[in-house]
């Protein structure tokens, strides 16, 4: 999915605003910055995803002559107002914590820094690439987490909503630690491996399931999946059993067996107890069927002797979690800082870095949210929010998607034990993120000022 040439993909109030700034003459240098307000009910962290989705987006950006010829029809822009944007571009700064990073509630993950009309314009685009992807990532750690040694392969393109989310999910899934998906065209574009069966439609259009599973066997030698619980999940099992040494002699050899509806953990075993019986103990066996980080772990924890996992609805809705308070929100205009105050909505002033330290052992030991111009809180601190773009243009090509698997990767191997847990709302442990003094100090100021 291109990001770019998209720039009517927004809410209406960006474009009236661009009208209002524009009538005032107000074209001064804006701070807004991107994050979550609250982690949803039992998560204990976030992973960043959609960054690049996001550059990708600003450095794009224009309208096109289409987009401006609709906008002259609709009539809701003056005439002039719909002319300038012709020119329309991006020409900001932009700062951004590393896509696989673990972040928490009220700390910036993205700061836009350019006038006001360019800044506020991009704040729907922004939010609807960064919160979806930073859902689905989110989701496939967690099923890391649970299933730190087994395969894990991403279903959810047809549960996703719409095209662009079952891509886009694909990849947020693979960056989160899945090991691959079905998503062909995420495979063309992301370079993500790919993974597939068989249908049961295939295995129902043959008169006998050996037929069909013979016959798949001969179009599909290497990295050979059965599905096996059309009919009788056990009875697929003999039958393959059966098969074996007629496709071993043909070179072809079974890599594993797919369940996919059931008691997946009373079929796990009895299937394992047939192929081992039979002479397959190398054949693996591959469960589906609506599964969540949940499931899987009480699969684990119960014994079941299953070598991966495909998750789909799950994940590419994130299911128990489908949406976050992520907010884009003005936190400086034209050099002076700005405060929103509004009950339960407040937010802290002025461009911020985000500060992490780490224990003795390499684990997170907690943040901080200071003022960009502060010093850093120590020479261990690091800081999270790093230069992406300046002046509308990337500072560097974009990074390899690999490198950023393997920075999710290292960064969950960094949680602290309580944090890796899945726990429930009740028992959701919480990183410390602090505010630093000066910060606190200055929303103080600005509250005193307003009064």
């Amino acid at each position: 999915m291109n990001t770019g040439d998209q720039a009517l993909l927004t809410d209406l109030y960006q474009l009236t605003m661009l009208q209002a700034y524009a009538d005032e003459g107000m074209d001064g240098q804006a701070v807004f910055e991107l994050f979550v307000r609250s982690l949803p009910s039992g998560r204990s962290f976030m992973l960043l995803a959609g960054i690049e989705q996001a550059v990708d987006y600003l450095a794009q950006l224009r309208f096109a002559p289409a987009e401006l010829a609709w906008l002259r029809s609709a009539g809701r822009l003056r005439a002039d107002v719909v002319d300038r944007l012709a020119a329309f571009r991006f020409t900001g700064n932009v700062d951004a914590m590393r896509e696989g990073s673990v972040f928490f509630a009220n700390e910036p993950v993205l700061r836009v820094e350019a006038p006001i009309m360019q800044a506020q314009f991009v704040e729907s685009r922004l939010i609807n690439l960064v919160n979806y992807a930073t859902l689905v990532a989110s989701k496939a750690a967690r099923c890391r987490l649970a299933a730190p040694d087994r395969l894990l392969v991403d279903f959810g393109l047809r549960r996703a909503h719409g095209a662009e989310a079952g891509l886009l999910g694909a990849r947020a899934a693979w960056l989160g630690g899945f090991d691959g998906t079905a998503t062909v065209l995420a495979g063309q574009r992301f370079g993500i491996p790919l993974y597939g069966t068989m249908a049961h439609a295939y295995i129902e259009a043959h008169e006998r399931e050996i037929d069909a599973f013979a016959r798949f066997a001969a179009s599909q030698p290497e990295m050979l999946t059965l599905l096996i619980d059309t009919y009788d999940t056990e009875a697929g099992a003999h039958r393959v059993v059966e098969l074996a040494p007629a496709l071993a002699a043909r070179g072809i050899r079974i890599g594993a067996l797919r369940l996919d509806s059931g008691d997946l953990l009373a079929h796990a075993r009895r299937v394992r107890r047939i192929l081992d019986a039979g002479g397959l103990s190398a054949v693996r066996l591959f469960a589906s069927g609506n599964l969540d980080e949940w499931r899987i772990a009480a699969l684990l924890a119960a014994g079941a002797p299953l070598d991966g996992f495909g998750v789909g609805t799950h994940l590419s809705t994130s299911a128990d979690a489908p949406f976050l308070d992520m907010v884009y929100k003005l936190q400086a205009y034209d050099g002076r800082p700005r405060r929103k105050r509004s009950e339960g909505k407040a937010t802290w002033p002025g461009a911020k870095q985000v500060w992490r330290t780490h224990a003795g052992d390499g684990s997170l030991a907690g943040d901080l949210v200071a003022l960009r111009d502060e010093a850093a809180p120590g020479s261990a601190a690091s800081a999270l929010l790093h230069p992406v773009m300046r002046g509308g243009q990337r500072v560097a090509p974009a990074e390899p998607l690999a490198a950023l698997r393997a920075h999710a990767a290292a960064e969950l191997a960094r949680l602290p034990a309580a944090l890796r847990r899945l726990d429930d709302a009740a028992t959701v442990q919480h990183y410390p993120v602090h505010i630093s003094p000066a910060l606190q100090r200055l929303a103080a100021e600005l509250d005193r000022a307003a009064h």
